[in-house]
Formats: structure tokens, C-alpha cells, sequence
């Protein structure tokens, strides 16, 4: 994350889901000593507002006003995790995936709820999701509790997948750093393919791989899993004991298309604790 500013943005809707994130987000904010910014995007244009339509105005101003309700109470509860916390908030005419993809530019990580309601309905469920999490130019975490329940877990290991690409190398590195800050385990799941002969080899290269981290991060267990299995399989498996998984948006090997198929589908709907996606670094 090289080059961002200190600012975790949380985008709210005023759904359950939705501040859930906003604890998760000012949680991470606080013990990162970072600012939050709250997001609400007012989304006139799909109701008709400016289209000559009877009331427009009136319509307009309800739609406002839900949302600083909205963001107020969003500020509200993330000030009650940390009073200290700089807390920003905005609520600007825009849809949420644009929204949400400008504001990753320069932000630390983008946190959304796993489900939720009016500026952000079905934002996991549909084109939303999918477009947040493959364009996104920073981190996203989406927050999921303990088998669909709003219980976020805040113990058991930091889960990465890792399958020896570039953008797998970044996910390492969240996930290690993710580990050291929450001073938990770290579990390295690599997927193997279905050949006895490689087993030593893949072992063998998975430790190489994460040697260097190691050393940055001594601070840091770790355990190694190589699984014969699909990925999807292996991570919503490790997600049961998990407080969080680490997973690249781009992938190779096992992890082909990981959050363009069915794999990113099962990790953002069916997880047993928050996932941190890891966008590629631009270049330069």
C-alpha cells in the first residue's frame, strides 16, 4: 500500500450489515492510527430527481436528509470505539461503485458490509460487488460475520491464499501485516495439484516464498497448509476458525480468475469472517 494516505473509508447505508463495517473499519482506523472517512452515496438519479418530475425537490430532500441521519449515525458509533478518532464524513450525488472506486485511489482500504440497503442495495449481491472488487485501486474488505450473523470474529489466525503470483505476493504482504497488528497466527493455504511427485517441490517453494516475510514480520506464526482441493473449498474451510482471509483479486494456478468466478462468489457470500481483497499496485 505504498504511496496512500492514512484513510480507511467505509461506505454505509444505514443497514445492520452496513454498521457492522463501520465498527470493523474504525477498529482497524483506530489501531492503525489512521482517519476514517464515512460514505453514503445519495443516488438521486435512479429515483428521477431532475427529470421534471412532480416533487423532485421534495423527493431530493428526503433522500438527503436519510442520509445524514444515516451518516450521523455512522459517526456516532465509530466515535464510540474511539473518541480520539478523526472522523470525516461525506454525502455527494453519486452511485456507489464509482463512489466507492475513486475514493480507493489514495485510501488505505475500502471496507463494505456484506450485504445491504438503499445507497448501497445488494452491493455484494450483484454488479456492485463485482465491480468494486475487480476495479477498486486499493484494498477491499468485506465484512462478514460467523455464518451469516452480524458476530464478526476478533480471534483465530489470519487465513492468505497463495498461489506464487504477483498480485498473490502483495496479498502476503496485507496478510502479514494484517497478522502483525492483530498479533495473531498466520495460515499460508497453498492449493497443490493433484500429483504426489510435486508435493515435496510446492512445499518446498512455499516456504522460499514466504522466508523474506518472515524475517520482516518474526513477530508472526506461521503455519503452512498445502491442500489438494479447490480453492474456493480450502479458504471458506480456513474461514470457519479464521478472524480474516487474505486473497489476491488476480491469481494464477489454483487461484485462476479467483474474484471473477466462482470462487470470489463463495469467499464474499459465504465466508465465516471478513475477506481482504488485494488489488494489483498500479505501475510507477
Amino acid at each position: 500500500m505504498k504511496g496512500r494516505n492514512r484513510t480507511v473509508v467505509v461506505g454505509v447505508d444505514g443497514s445492520r450489515a452496513s454498521m457492522t463495517a463501520v465498527t470493523w473499519a474504525a477498529r482497524l482506523a483506530s489501531s492503525r492510527h489512521c482517519e476514517l472517512e464515512i460514505v453514503h452515496g445519495l443516488q438521486i438519479a435512479a429515483l428521477g430527481y431532475g427529470e421534471g418530475l412532480a416533487g423532485a425537490d421534495v423527493l431530493f430532500d428526503a433522500v438527503r436528509q436519510d442520509g445524514e441521519r444515516v451518516v450521523a449515525g455512522s459517526r456516532k458509533m465509530a466515535a464510540s470505539i474511539d473518541e480520539t478518532l478523526v472522523i470525516t464524513v461525506k454525502t455527494p450525488v453519486e452511485s456507489p461503485a464509482p463512489l466507492l472506486i475513486g475514493l480507493s485511489r489514495q485510501a488505505r482500504m475500502v471496507v463494505v458490509g456484506a450485504s445491504g440497503s438503499g445507497g448501497f442495495t445488494g452491493m455484494l449481491l450483484g454488479t456492485t460487488a463485482a465491480t468494486l472488487v475487480s476495479h477498486a485501486h486499493s484494498p477491499v474488505a468485506v465484512i462478514r460475520g460467523r455464518h451469516g450473523t452480524a458476530q464478526v470474529p476478533e480471534s483465530g489466525p489470519v487465513v492468505a491464499g497463495i498461489d506464487g503470483s504477483p498480485n498473490s505476493e502483495q496479498a502476503i504482504a496485507a496478510a502479514f501485516e494484517e497478522a502483525s497488528s492483530r498479533r495473531a497466527p498466520l495460515v499460508a493455504v497453498h492449493i497443490m495439484p493433484q500429483w504426489e511427485s510435486v508435493a515435496e517441490d510446492e512445499e518446498r517453494l512455499l516456504a522460499q516464498r514466504l522466508a523474506g516475510w518472515q524475517e520482516k514480520y518474526p513477530d508472526v506464526e506461521i503455519r503452512r497448509v498445502l491442500r489438494r482441493d479447490r480453492p474456493r473449498h480450502a479458504l471458506l474451510d480456513a474461514s470457519e476458525n479464521a478472524q480474516l482471509v487474505v486473497v489476491g483479486s488476480r491469481g494464477r494456478g489454483g487461484f485462476t480468475g479467483m474474484l471473477l468466478g466462482s470462487t470470489s462468489q463463495a469467499l464474499v457470500q459465504h465466508a465465516c469472517c471478513p475477506v481482504l481483497v488485494v488489488r494489483p499496485e498500479a505501475a510507477g
